[in-house]
C-alpha cells in the first residue's frame, strides 16, 4: 500500500493479497508510516490485537521477537481450562476451530490435521489439495510440531516450524504455548510479514483455546 498509494487494494509480489481484511492491511500500513522503524510499524497492529485480546481472557501472553530480515518468530501462551489430553485430542479437530478465511477453499470443514509422526495438516476440496504442514514430532498429550509455511509463506520457500506445547501446572489445567518459527532468504520480505502471520496465528490459537473451554471457536 505504501510503495503503490492504493490503499484498498494490498498486493503481495506484485499479486493481490486480501487472505486479510483490508482494514488490517490499511492500520498496519498506518503504523508503519507513522513510526520511524517500519518493522516495529508492521508489529504495532498485532500487537495492539494481542494486547485486546489479552485484555477480554485470561492468562494470554502473546509476543513477536528476533525479527531479521531473514526471518521472525511468533509466541503464544494462554493457561487452558482443560486437561493436556483433551487439549491433544482438539489439535486433531481442527476443522472444528481453526478459521476456514485462512484456508484456500475458504472451508475449515475441509482441513484434516492427524497428529502422528509423518501426519498431514491438508486441505481438500473437489479436486484440489493442499498440504499445509507436515507433523514431525508427536509426544501424546505433551507436544505436537508441524514444519510447513502457511499461506503466502508457502511461495516464498521459507523454513517455518510450529510447536504446541502442553505442560499440567500442579493447580490443573494446561499452559499451552504455541510457537512459529520462519526463516528465510532476505529478498522474501519476511519482516513485512512478522505482523500478518502473528494476527493470523494468534487468532487461531485463540479460536483452538476458546472451542477447548467452551466447545465453540468464537465465545459467546
Amino acid at each position: 500500500m505504501l510503495a503503490s498509494g492504493d490503499w484498498w487494494a494490498p498486493h503481495f509480489n506484485e499479486q493481490p493479497f486480501f487472505d486479510k481484511p483490508v482494514l488490517f492491511h490499511q492500520l498496519q500500513a498506518a503504523a508503519m508510516r507513522s513510526i520511524s522503524d517500519p518493522e516495529l510499524g508492521a508489529r504495532a497492529v498485532p500487537a495492539l490485537a494481542a494486547a485486546l485480546g489479552g485484555a477480554a481472557g485470561e492468562g494470554v501472553v502473546a509476543a513477536t521477537s528476533d525479527v531479521s530480515p531473514t526471518g521472525f518468530v511468533v509466541t503464544f501462551r494462554h493457561e487452558v481450562k482443560a486437561t493436556p489430553h483433551r487439549v491433544w485430542e482438539a489439535l486433531g479437530e481442527i476443522d472444528r476451530w481453526w478459521n476456514g478465511s485462512h484456508s484456500w477453499s475458504g472451508q475449515a470443514a475441509n482441513l484434516t490435521l492427524a497428529t502422528q509422526a509423518g501426519g498431514c495438516f491438508c486441505e481438500r476440496w473437489g479436486a484440489n489439495s493442499v498440504v499445509h504442514a507436515r507433523v514431525i514430532h508427536a509426544v501424546e498429550d505433551r507436544m505436537l510440531r508441524l514444519e510447513g509455511s502457511l499461506g503466502p509463506l508457502q511461495a516464498l520457500a521459507a523454513t517455518s516450524i510450529m510447536t504446541f506445547a502442553l505442560e499440567a501446572p500442579k493447580d490443573g489445567g494446561t499452559t499451552l504455548v504455541v510457537t512459529y518459527r520462519v526463516a528465510g532468504s532476505e529478498t522474501a520480505g519476511l519482516p513485512q510479514l512478522a505482523g500478518p502471520v502473528d494476527g493470523a496465528i494468534g487468532e487461531q490459537v485463540r479460536r483452538l483455546v476458546a472451542y477447548v473451554e467452551t466447545g465453540r471457536p468464537d465465545r459467546p
